[in-house]
């Protein structure tokens, strides 16, 4: 009789299941994929905030009307005129909503959450179901840049 080196068929097939019972079970705790996409593409909406925030500043500075606490920025090559509030957008549609393209309502990727008295303006994405899983935008108050606030991973 010879001495068996190995594992049988029967024995490779179970260890396999078992396997594959805890990855299904275990691997969505461990790998939580779509609240990490859903906290990224808010901190991308946060840089873009940011970003349109700094162009504008720029162009109401070149324009001499970044001190100016509330006015209008007129568009230039097709742009919208954006309202701002010392220089940066102002925190409502008309503001922050047109400086970042694709922030419309037609645009159908994120919506307005809340708007406090131009103040401060949420965005969340369309088929958001959680209330902390949102972008904020603090509107400029005499001249310092405006707070932009964004969820993490688990707040979505």
């Amino acid at each position: 009789m010879k001495n068996q080196k190995g594992f049988t068929l029967i024995e490779l097939v179970v260890v396999i299941v078992i396997l594959g019972i805890l990855a299904v079970t275990a691997a969505p705790r461990f790998l939580n994929l779509q609240s990490d996409a859903r906290a990224s593409s808010l901190q991308g909406l946060k840089g873009a905030m940011a970003g349109a925030g700094s162009i504008v500043y720029g162009k109401a500075a070149i324009e001499g009307i970044e001190t100016n606490p509330s006015t209008i920025l007129s568009g230039a090559n097709g742009q919208p005129d954006i309202a701002i509030v010392y220089g940066y957008p102002a925190a409502n549609e008309e503001g922050i909503g047109k400086a970042v393209e694709g922030l419309d309502a037609a645009s159908g990727n994120w919506s307005k959450e809340a708007e406090v008295a131009n103040t401060s303006i949420t965005y969340t994405f369309a088929d958001n179901s959680s209330s902390t899983c949102v972008v904020t935008y603090f509107q400029s108050v005499s001249g310092a840049a405006p707070v932009i606030s964004a969820a993490t991973a688990t707040d979505c």
